[in-house]
């Protein structure tokens, strides 16, 4: 009797998997879910890509808490005006506004940019403090900021941020970057570490860093051009 149940119970899952149908519930369930996060992905990432160079195009993608703080900490004791570069949702506006800076963020991305100014009037900080603006930053004269911030991937204008950003600065700016640091300046210091570390780049050094020949670092025309 008892080698009996034991078969049954073995050979249960096999009939279990010989009934099995397709479910079109579950399958069409599956399908709406995809295509849920494709439209909700094509809705916060897209919008605004075709104003930019391909080589520049940059998907959104949020700093995360950690990161927020580590940004913030090397931005302790200094003032002015800030722009972050590509702001998303505007978290580091936000934060950074929270700290006394008068702050910009640049985005091409019409949803996010909405989302941003909702959640800094949600949070009642006055537009003199945290601003949104819909433009493009490598077509903005950005010499009028002594702090910038940026989360941009190597493979997405690091470069030719680094020129653009050495030839409209002023000396006493400083420049935060994001998971990915630059490829030839060097940072005057770093927060955290992995997928949150953060490095900021102090403009007068970079321009007064010397080469292995003694001579100062000079930085040529990018590789950009905008249609």
């Amino acid at each position: 009797m008892e080698d009996g149940i034991e078969m049954l119970l073995l050979d249960e899952p096999t009939r279990f998997l010989l009934s099995h149908e397709p479910n079109p519930r579950l399958n069409m369930l599956i399908g709406g879910t995809l295509t849920s996060v494709y439209g909700l992905w094509a809705m916060f990432v897209l919008p605004g890509f075709r104003k930019v160079p391909f080589k520049l195009k940059v998907p959104f993608v949020p700093s995360s808490k950690v990161q927020t703080r580590n940004v913030m900490k090397l931005l302790e004791g200094r003032k002015g005006r800030l722009a972050d570069l590509g702001s998303g949702d505007g978290r580091l506006v936000i934060n950074a506004a929270s700290m006394g800076f008068q702050s910009t963020g640049f985005e091409i991305n019409s949803i996010l940019l909405a989302y941003a100014r909702i959640q800094a009037r949600w949070k009642r900080i006055p537009s003199s403090e945290a601003n949104f603006v819909n433009k493009d930053f490598w077509r903005t004269d950005l010499s009028r900021y002594n702090n910038v911030t940026a989360f941009l991937s190597p493979k997405c204008g690091m470069e030719p941020l680094e020129v653009k950003l050495v030839s409209e600065l002023p000396d006493d700016a400083r420049v935060i970057v994001c998971r990915f640091p630059f490829p030839h300046w060097k940072p005057t210091s770093s927060e955290g570490t992995g997928l949150d570390q953060v490095w900021a780049y102090d403009v007068q050094s970079v321009r007064n860093r010397p080469t292995q020949n003694g001579c100062s670092v000079e930085m040529g025309d990018p590789m950009v051009t905008f249609s």
